[in-house]
């Protein structure tokens, strides 16, 4: 049985005032004990977070980090040693903000997720299509291909310490969000191609959906057979919301 996991993408959101007032107001939920529960806010407010959330069951995870594992002259760029130093076991790799906007591609994506597993942090890859690629009928493929990029350099081992995050580009901040159906199609294909390689890695995988995921959807998308919880992006900055959703995936 797969354990569920939520997991609140912060993005670029939060002063130290906004991010002290969403730190208590995530204290202040009752979380389900079946659930592992993650936050992953700025760089910024990393250590704020690690520090005020001590003593709740919530993970503190990174947005990225350096493709190089050791720390050395990269202006701008974290090393993962030094999220490990500050806390962080997660991190997010290939978000589709990351790979569209700046342009990161699956060499970057696969040197980033070999960087975070070999400094002992749990990398969650981010896969998804856009509405283009949907259009086309390409959806499976573009994802396969993502995916495959990692296993092809690292090996499908690798995935035995990981969890891979299905976020259909055209659903995020857009307030779409994908049907179960259409959310669990993609999620077994997931999970299809890696068991042809190997059904143990494959069957205790964790596959999130992300893609404006809300309390009011979160319990129908949690309840198909390969969806294991989600990445959540606006709602994970409302305390309530993202507690709601969290006991979504509790039931």
């Amino acid at each position: 049985m797969r354990r569920p996991l939520v997991a609140g993408n912060w993005k670029m959101h939060g002063t130290r005032a906004s991010v002290a007032e969403l730190i208590e107001g995530v204290r202040q939920q009752v979380l389900p004990a079946d659930v592992d529960v993650a936050v992953f806010p700025s760089s910024l407010h990393i250590a704020q977070v690690v520090e005020g959330l001590n003593g709740k069951a919530v993970k503190v995870g990174a947005q990225d980090c350096a493709a190089q594992v050791e720390q050395g002259a990269l202006t701008g760029e974290l090393a993962v040693s030094q999220l490990v130093d500050g806390g962080c076991e997660l991190v997010l790799v290939g978000h589709s903000e990351r790979r569209l906007i700046l342009g990161e591609s699956d060499e970057v994506v696969v040197r980033k997720f070999a960087a975070v597993q070999a400094a002992g942090l749990t990398p969650v890859l981010c896969v998804g299509e856009t509405r283009e690629q949907r259009e086309a009928n390409k959806t499976l493929g573009v994802v396969g291909g993502q995916l495959a990029a990692v296993i092809g350099a690292l090996g499908v081992d690798v995935l035995k310490n990981a969890v891979v995050a299905y976020e259909p580009v055209w659903a995020i901040g857009t307030g779409l969000t994908a049907t179960p159906e259409q959310a669990q199609e993609v999620h077994a294909a997931i999970r299809a191609q890696v068991a042809q390689l190997d059904a143990g890695v494959a069957s205790g995988l964790r596959i999130l959906y992300g893609g404006s995921v809300k309390a009011v959807s979160a319990a129908e998308l949690f309840g198909m057979q390969d969806i294991d919880g989600g990445l959540v992006g606006g709602a994970s900055l409302n305390a309530d919301e993202f507690g709601a959703i969290c006991r979504a995936a509790g039931n």
